[in-house]
């Protein structure tokens, strides 16, 4: 049965190839497209999957469980799956520095931290100009060093995810300097940041406005030369109905991006290619939050969906830096 089709029946993974979960949109598609590759479901019970990362020194995901106040671990070899740290702080995005530390954006600490290598917790930024962040929601961190990450308003509206709060400071998207610490704002103005991640080349910033009016959108800015400021920014996608909510760019500089919401046939992962046109769909049975890449070639794609996490060989390789 096409999950397309009946995608709130429940997961059944596919017994022939190709999986008919995967549409390509485009032609272009084809070329990432495994055929002898099939959706696969690594675990399911979570409350609300977001913020995966790869380490592939362990071989093993980390994914936030951000209801549950727990990040899970997933193992590859075994297939195992345990808390790898609980309480959270009701944890969302994640990513890896370049030195391979954990970085970890929190709702209830209204936070961004870096775990160390002998696990103890160093706090990177809390406040601005004396106000207390919102709640971090999703991070990256460019080859200089410097983090990157999207702060909404979302962990402070209810108790559910996070502690529900007043804001006292505007939605922004900040930069945290690798060599001095030092916190600026380079985006503002966008109602919802969200997912963000740059192209292969450093060149792009892109960034979800996932509570634009009328419609949610992709955008896109140039990084300026000094990689410390961003400019010119564009519509690169204009959602729709569609809900964009985390994203991770491949080499050849395509968007994977974590989707759905509202009607169902909507649910999964799409793809965008530089140009911003839609090249190919992954259908999933529960709307996607967020996803990376992993495996020991980056060509694995995990895909943290509501209350499971999902993975698919593709034939391409995620940018460094995600």
């Amino acid at each position: 049965m096409s999950q397309a089709k009946s995608p709130r029946a429940g997961f059944e993974p596919a017994t022939y190839y190709p999986d008919p979960a995967i549409h390509a949109l485009d032609p272009r598609f084809e070329k990432y497209w495994l055929k002898l590759s099939a959706v696969e479901r690594l675990t399911t019970g979570l409350r609300w999957a977001e913020g995966p990362v790869w380490f592939g020194d362990g071989r093993y995901l980390l994914c936030s469980d951000i209801p549950n106040q727990r990040i899970i671990k997933w193992e590859e070899e075994t297939g195992a799956v345990s808390n790898y740290r609980k309480p959270s702080n009701f944890a969302n995005g994640n990513t890896r520095d370049r030195q391979g530390r954990l970085i970890t954006c929190e709702h209830g600490g209204r936070r961004v931290v870096r775990t160390e290598y002998d696990g103890s917790i160093t706090v990177l930024m809390d406040s601005f100009n004396g106000k207390r962040l919102n709640s971090p929601n999703d991070v990256v961190v460019k080859s200089d060093g410097s983090i990157w990450f999207t702060d909404p308003q979302f962990g402070l509206l209810g108790n559910y995810e996070g502690y529900k709060e007043d804001p006292e400071i505007d939605m922004n998207v900040y930069r945290i300097d690798g060599a001095t610490g030092k916190a600026s704002i380079v985006a503002e103005g966008i109602l919802g940041p969200n997912g963000l991640c740059f192209s292969p080349d450093e060149k792009i910033l892109y960034i979800i406005e996932s509570r634009g009016v009328p419609t949610r959108k992709i955008l896109a800015y140039d990084v300026s030369p000094g990689g410390d400021t961003i400019s010119n920014k564009r519509l690169f996608v204009d959602a729709g109905a569609g809900t964009p909510d985390g994203m991770r760019a491949d080499i050849d500089g395509n968007l994977w991006c974590g989707w759905g919401m509202g009607d169902p046939e909507l649910d999964g992962v799409v793809v965008f290619a530089p140009d911003g046109v839609m090249i190919g769909r992954i259908a999933l049975p529960e709307r996607c939050a967020n996803l990376c890449f992993g495996g020991l070639k980056r060509n694995r794609l995990f895909m943290a969906a509501s209350q499971s996490i999902y993975a698919l060989y593709v034939n391409t390789q995620g940018a460094l830096g995600g």
